[in-house]
């Protein structure tokens, strides 16, 4: 395969902080490389220097094709401009249902795939897309799925979807410990392979640890022997000269073992295994169970003319977890701004508890003060206050250097643990979640699923993620076709309206699932064989709806 890229010897640092070291990699015609790791890992720092925004502090990338050309499509960006648009861009962007508005009055997932619709337009040799699964509904992303599969040049991603990543990549880039590992394959091979080597390293290190500690005893036997003949040499009389001797003697001999043994013990060089990397938090809410905390009365709200939804009348509980969906664009946000005050409604009324203290995480990542650091968002009094701010933050995976870092320079999951920081910390018992999985990675959006099934507030959350949807969802609100409605979980309309779809959709949730814990044991342990039975299964159910 024809070589484009190599890196040979990449450093980077970041406000003298090195954020990648030693990066030897290359990329080959035709590769679809998936770059994973975990917040603030340097993944989007990464593609910024593939794509000669920022320049390595050491080390080069060289080029080994003429006139390369390159095309990125950013995470996030405050703002975008429809310029002209080509007849595929135009294509692409009928078939995502795009509308011809304002890029900021956009949904998120929209303003997502006006940008996809433009990177995959460009006819470029490498397309670097970062996270561009975020925000998307159902069918957004199996549309992007095929694009992605058929386009004809290279592309380098970034993603925390286990899913998306099994379907579209050929190699892994994995940024662990400031360092780049390349693997062929899907992310799930990339899993086994990794797990491998880490049981294989744990083997070593607790072999030659054993090793360690027989040479270790053997050279306190012969010190000891050496201690006990010199002790000899001074007690024994009318022969003390004989046993100086000998004590001497002992004395060679030890030395020359202890020689032996010191050389043994510098082969004896294998680390243990690198800890997993962990998020802890959690949320607490003065419950209020049993009483009101929203009443929507014939509810309307229209948007540039048109009716973006209407509501027949429901009340939502407090202590009830809601899950509100519907396709991008239909309104989900909207409906949580209008909660909020922040947007008005059309027609109908909306009644909100005054007791109800509400937080709101919205999905945007610039509406945080970008030019202060941590120590100054959270700013507190107290010695004490500060250092229970900053225990957390390392529960939350930041550095003890990121307390006086800009937000600015933190990547876009880092930005969302400041926001969710703020929840944490004021203890709101109702909770406005928009997209909150969006940007985390894997073990911070395991833990948020954790987190929300043990809060004890009121719950409204928009998400595409089924799998956390599954398991803390009692509720939902549903926008389709312009109308919005409530259902409980228990309700057979809960499966509507295409009863195939969903059970697909809930295929894929459980499929997510095993290949999570699949993620986690190395093949040949117990329960491997049994999982992985499991997901070839539920594959080829998902196929078989898929086909009709």
């Amino acid at each position: 395969m024809l070589e484009l890229i190599q890196l040979q010897k990449i450093k980077i640092e970041i406000h003298q902080q090195t954020i990648l070291e030693d990066i030897d990699a290359n990329v080959h015609q035709g590769d679809i490389i998936g770059i994973i790791g975990k917040n603030g890992a340097g993944k989007s720092t990464l593609l910024q220097v593939l794509n000669e925004d920022l320049h390595p502090s050491e080390g080069q990338i060289k080029h080994l094709q003429d006139h390369l050309r390159i095309t990125m499509v950013e995470q996030e960006t405050e703002s975008y401009h429809f310029d002209e648009v080509s007849s595929l861009e135009a294509s692409l962007l009928k078939n995502w249902q795009v509308p011809s508005r304002k890029y900021s009055e956009l949904s998120g997932g929209e303003k997502l795939k006006a940008r996809l619709a433009r990177g995959l337009a460009q006819d470029t040799d490498l397309l670097l897309l970062d996270e561009p699964t975020n925000h998307l509904d159902e069918s957004s992303l199996r549309f992007l799925i095929k694009q992605l599969q058929s386009f004809k040049g290279t592309i380098i991603l970034v993603s925390h979807d286990r899913y998306f990543l099994d379907e579209v990549v050929t190699k892994i880039w994995s940024l662990e410990n400031k360092t780049l590992l390349s693997h062929s394959g899907s992310y799930t091979s990339y899993i086994e392979f990794r797990e491998a080597k880490r049981l294989a390293q744990q083997r070593e290190y607790e072999k030659q640890q054993k090793m360690k500690e027989r040479v270790e005893d053997q050279m306190n036997q012969l010190t000891s022997w050496s201690k006990s003949a010199h002790a000899q040499s001074t007690k024994q009389d009318g022969a003390k000269e004989y046993y100086r001797k000998k004590a001497k003697r002992m004395d060679t001999q030890v030395k020359s073992k202890q020689k032996r043994l010191e050389k043994e013990l510098e082969k004896i060089n294998a680390d243990a295994p690198a800890p997993e990397h962990e998020v802890n938090f959690s949320l607490k809410a003065n419950a209020k169970k049993g009483k009101r905390f929203l009443e929507v009365k014939d509810v309307e709200k229209s948007f540039q003319g048109g009716t973006l939804f209407k509501s027949t009348g429901f009340t939502i509980q407090h202590g009830e977890n809601v899950a509100i969906t519907g396709a991008n664009g239909s309104g989900k946000t909207t409906f949580l701004k209008m909660i909020k005050g922040i947007e008005p409604v059309s027609k109908g009324e909306i009644w909100v508890s005054p007791s109800a203290n509400i937080g709101y995480l919205t999905q945007e990542v610039f509406d945080l003060p970008l030019g202060q650091t941590p120590e100054q968002l959270f700013d507190k009094d107290s010695f004490q206050e500060r250092g229970h701010v900053r225990n957390l933050l390392k529960h939350l995976g930041f550095t003890s250097e990121q307390w006086t870092e800009p937000i600015a320079s933190m990547s876009m999951g880092e930005r969302v643990k400041c926001k969710l920081m703020k929840y944490i910390l004021e203890e709101k018992d109702v909770l406005l979640l928009d997209e909150p999985t969006n940007h985390l990675d894997l073990p911070s959006r395991e833990q948020l699923e954790t987190t929300l099934t043990q809060y004890q507030g009121t719950l409204l959350i928009v998400s595409h993620d089924r799998y956390l949807l599954d398991k803390i969802a009692t509720t939902k609100l549903m926008i389709s076709n312009q109308t919005l409605k409530k259902q409980w979980k228990e309700e057979e309309s809960f499966k509507k309206p295409d009863e195939q779809e969903e059970l697909r959709l809930t295929l894929e949730t459980e499929r997510q699932e095993v290949l999570g814990r699949l993620s986690l044991i190395t093949p040949g342990s117990k329960g491997y064989e049994e999982l992985d039975h499991k997901f070839k299964e539920l594959t080829q159910s998902i196929n078989e709806i898929k086909n009709g």
